[in-house]
């Protein structure tokens, strides 16, 4: 059992301020074990919308649930789009006699439904797997390889949590996604999702996916819309400005689990891992996951310009900007990108991320941070201003 303070204190805090909180996220991502630290499961406050018997108790929601007091769960709400009038109504006492706390699993029209009939009543939380600081950085390797799905990140062996990872994807495809309204042949985004992988990194480009599978560029579109409201793929927006340049102005794309793009790859082990050509994508998309759960910065954009100028990461936080450079490399170096970087974004400093184990500076701008430090305080050097260091220095 893997304990996680950090967001159990996140969803303390927002039980107190809301009287309703939706945490959302994919299956088998935790929320269920976290939502029992705080109810167990055989309270009367805790229905589990997938047991015929919490069904059943619902049959009639406003009576069985206007009694309650404290806090009431409601697992895999979903499946259940007709209980959100009724939150509203409870929500809406006063005294207040109750606090809801709904799970799910990523959904845009759960999102949206509660969105609508809970205005101002509803805080939404996303959870995702284990991140490094949850692991320690001792798992670094293992986290990387396997992913942040418990399940996949605690089996026994790597044939064990490779598998698993397998029938994650059957199970989402051809369970989930119907059990969510989706329509689409498990077939058909199964190969969607595997082409993805490969294009893991890249500057999204629908015209070439929709040429590879045969299908038009809308659709392709509609499946990387869907797979990014599910949480399974990232879109990374990017920032554009009047800057007299000619700036890319599509979103770069990620599988978020660093696991599922590896079974997606067929990257069955460390081995593997390190001999695939997508090594290097593969370790910029995990350290971008951790730096953004270490960060949590109020935006995050990456940058490029059609001359050949980027940035991985461009991070807003207290109304600075901050950039991040990801580098596979033993020993990385200021590259022209960075320089051009800082002067047309007016970064405070960029980090550059990388897979060894020293922190150096490479110059008052620049410096480069080890990913494992993301695990333990690293992510406060991320957004460490290099003014204020440059007043700390004056006479």
């Amino acid at each position: 059992m893997i304990e996680r303070p950090r967001l159990l204190r996140e969803l303390q805090t927002a039980l107190r301020r809301s009287p309703v909180v939706a945490l959302v996220g994919p299956r088998q991502c935790g929320k269920t074990t976290l939502a029992r630290t705080l109810v167990p499961p055989g309270s009367p406050r805790y229905f589990d919308l997938e047991d015929p018997a919490s069904l059943a108790s619902l049959a009639e929601p406003i009576t069985t649930l206007r009694e309650l007091r404290g806090l009431v769960v409601v697992d895999e709400v979903q499946r259940r789009p007709d209980l959100f009038p009724v939150l509203r109504v409870l929500a809406d006492r006063r005294p207040l006699r109750a606090r809801f706390l709904i799970l799910g699993s990523a959904s845009p029209e759960l999102l949206r439904q509660s969105s609508e009939t809970l205005a101002g009543r509803i805080e939404v939380l996303t959870i995702g797997g284990f991140d490094l600081s949850e692991v320690g950085e001792d798992s670094l390797t293992r986290h990387w390889r396997r992913g942040g799905f418990p399940q996949s990140f605690l089996a026994r062996s790597e044939g064990d949590s490779f598998q698993w990872r397998k029938q994650f994807i059957q199970t989402f495809l051809e369970r989930d996604l119907p059990q969510l309204g989706v329509r689409i042949p498990p077939q058909a985004l199964h190969r969607f999702w595997a082409m993805l992988a490969h294009f893991h990194g890249n500057v999204w480009n629908g015209a070439e996916l929709a040429r590879s599978l045969a299908l038009s560029q809308p659709t392709v579109r509609q499946y990387l819309d869907l797979m990014t409201g599910l949480f399974m793929v990232r879109q990374l927006l990017p920032w554009h400005e009047n800057l007299g340049k000619r700036q890319v102005k599509a979103p770069k794309v990620y599988v978020r689990d660093a696991g599922l793009l590896h079974q997606l790859l067929g990257i069955a082990s460390d081995r593997d891992l390190q001999r695939h050509p997508k090594l290097g994508a593969s370790f910029e998309g995990y350290a971008i996951e951790e730096v953004l759960r270490a960060v949590s910065p109020a935006q995050a954009y990456f940058w490029a310009t059609h001359s050949g100028a980027e940035l991985d990461l461009l991070l807003v936080k207290g109304g600075r900007r901050f950039g991040v450079e990801v580098k596979h490399a033993d020993a990385p170096r200021i590259t022209p990108s960075m320089r051009t970087a800082i002067d047309d974004l007016g970064l405070e400093r960029v980090t550059v991320i990388y897979p060894g184990e020293r922190a150096y500076a490479l110059s008052d701008r620049v410096h480069v941070l080890p990913v494992g430090a993301l695990a333990d305080g690293g992510a406060t050097q991320i957004t460490k201003s290099a003014r204020a260091r440059q007043a700390k220095r004056r006479p």
